[in-house]
């Protein structure tokens, strides 16, 4: 435990890639098995411990340390697992000589312990290590290791050991389980590569960059394929056939989370005998009479744990396909973005199924066509569902299907987000290395005289103008509430914050009846009194009149 904790303290203060990279791999090449299939598992999501919670830890600490001096030091400290490990009280002379738990000691003893044995077991793990270890082991009960480590990332750094490709990983990654031991012994040349029993595996999805306007120039329209970007969430439907026969059929999102129970209407088209053996790439939207719905009604079917008939009747789910990644057994991946496309077109239409259908192709023959395409999707075909488009999507039309973001295949062109001005109303600690700055904030607009929240925004500034935020912040603090702290604002005083958004829903969950989609600070306007910050009443009116944009600047401009 102690040498994957000292991974995690070095891979949270190291801010270059490479040299989180380097710190990976050397980790991966010097611990042994089952050790480091484990430290891969906890940086890659793939633990989970039904027992092991927050409130366990809160509780712990709630034994041991007076709860005044517990909430002074987690409002300072802003993370429960680095105030826990500050805090903890030295163990009894008879325990010092112990020695600290492994790893996979950890792992097998949060996974095999009932909930009662649980505070005993964890109590003594976090006597017997140092304060880095008692860190590191409560980062990984939360799950919430904020390192900076990426899935990809670790990923890769397993493909490092044996000279491999970061995607020849990725190939056979979802069919494995912790600890890894085959996908080590391949990696380091000692075993065959892995077999992928599974029939209905998921495919790491094939990812796009963002567009910039300076990539025109090197692009030619003539090369790509236009199609919307859709405010949904990005799916896989996979159905295949296992060595007895028996059909299996999954929906997993786009990290390869398994939401099938979650979504039995959806499942009861996969599992059709005429659906087929396929995967399926697409967007994951609800649809009321054939008319795609806000990204806020499609909250309304994620995240449930159980699914009711009165649920699926209301907001009926559906596939928007993009792409066709396998059909009877044949892997498609190698085919052209054109040639899938087709025989995509040709499978949705064989099926025929009113829960699935395709994504339209967006006609352009210029750039400049394809912009106005962007402002104004109606003027393309796109009629009442504008507002649930967030883009476009740009793909080479020869291109193959590659797992990750590779360059220059795919492109994104988001469109041009809404801003307005509202006042900073309350603040709260961020976390991992943020945890010492107050970088999550809550900003309002006026309703008459009355500010009333619309979102929260926890990125958009440089680093810089996170230090000058918060030193604003504790320089101009009217009430504490834990760990949030109110601010002084008022038709004469306040911070004014350009916020940019995607979109605006109605919502009974927040004061001013209406919430943000991915805000975002784009601008710190020191320059502005609060009393000129927006109106509810404008947004009220951009809701009411579609979210319309302004008219499209030319490229370049």
């Amino acid at each position: 435990m102690n040498r994957f904790a000292q991974l995690l303290d070095s891979l949270a203060y190291e801010p270059s890639r490479n040299n989180k990279l380097r710190l990976l791999a050397d980790y991966f090449r010097v611990t042994p098995d089952p050790e480091r299939g484990f430290a891969l598992a906890a940086m890659t999501g793939a633990l989970s411990f039904a027992h092991a919670k927050a409130s366990l830890i809160r509780a712990l600490i709630a034994e041991r340390t007076d709860p005044v001096l517990f909430a002074m030091s987690y409002d300072y400290v802003g993370d429960l697992s680095e105030t826990v490990a500050l805090l903890w009280p030295a163990p009894q002379t008879e325990r010092r000589n112990i020695a600290a738990p492994s790893l996979s000691d950890v792992v097998h003893g949060l996974q095999q312990a009932d909930k009662k044995e649980l505070p005993q077991l964890l109590a003594s793990w976090l006597d017997d290590l140092d304060e880095t270890g008692r860190w590191a082991l409560l980062k990984l009960i939360t799950g919430a290791l904020r390192i900076g480590v990426s899935q990809r990332l670790a990923k890769t750094a397993v493909a490092a050991l044996g000279g491999k490709e970061p995607n020849e990983i990725e190939e056979v990654w979802h069919g494995l389980v912790p600890p890894y031991l085959d996908l080590f012994a391949w990696v380091e040349g000692r075993e065959d590569r892995p077999k992928a029993l599974d029939p209905a595996p998921f495919r790491t999805p094939m990812l796009a960059h963002a567009l910039d306007e300076a990539d025109f120039d090197k692009l030619d329209p003539a090369d790509f394929s236009a199609e919307w970007k859709w405010d949904g969430i990005r799916v896989q439907a996979c159905v295949g056939t296992d060595e007895e026969g028996r059909r299996v059929a999954r929906l997993y999102s786009r990290t390869g989370e398994d939401l099938s129970k979650s979504f039995p209407d959806l499942m009861e088209m996969l599992c059709e005998p005429h659906f087929g053996d396929a995967t399926i790439d697409g967007e994951l939207l609800v649809l009321i009479e054939r008319q795609v719905q806000s990204f806020s009604t499609l909250q309304q079917r994620l995240n449930r744990k159980s699914v009711s008939p009165k649920l699926v009747m209301q907001y009926p789910a559906h596939i928007r396909a993009y792409d066709l990644l396998a059909e009877d057994g044949e892997d498609l991946r190698e085919l052209s973005f054109v040639d899938r496309r087709a025989r995509l077109e040709s499978f949705i239409t064989r099926l025929g199924h009113p829960r699935l259908d395709l994504s339209p192709d967006v006609p352009f023959d210029s750039w400049e066509a394809l912009a106005q395409a962007r402002h104004d999707p109606a003027s393309v075909g796109a009629q009442d569902e504008t507002e649930a488009i967030e883009g476009i999507m740009l793909k080479r039309r020869d291109s193959i299907y590659v797992p990750g973001r590779p360059k220059g295949l795919w492109f994104k062109w988001k469109r041009d987000p809404f801003n307005v001005d509202a006042v900073l109303m309350y603040a709260q600690r961020g976390h991992g290395r943020r945890s010492s700055f107050y970088s999550d904030f809550t900003f309002g607009v006026w309703k008459g005289a009355e500010l009333v929240p619309v979102g929260k925004a926890y990125f958009g500034f440089t680093d810089a103008e996170l230090k000058e935020l918060d030193k604003y912040i504790r320089n101009h603090t009217r009430n504490r509430f834990g760990p949030v702290r109110e601010l002084d604002f008022s038709t004469e005083q306040g911070l004014v914050l350009e916020i940019a958004f995607e979109g605006l829903a109605r919502s009974t969950r927040h004061k001013s009846g209406l919430a943000m989609r991915f805000p975002r600070i784009s601008r710190i306007r020191w320059d502005k009194p609060a009393r000129d910050a927006d109106l509810i009443s404008t947004l009220e009116g951009l809701l009411e009149q579609g979210l319309r944009r302004s008219p499209p600047k030319g490229l370049g401009d």
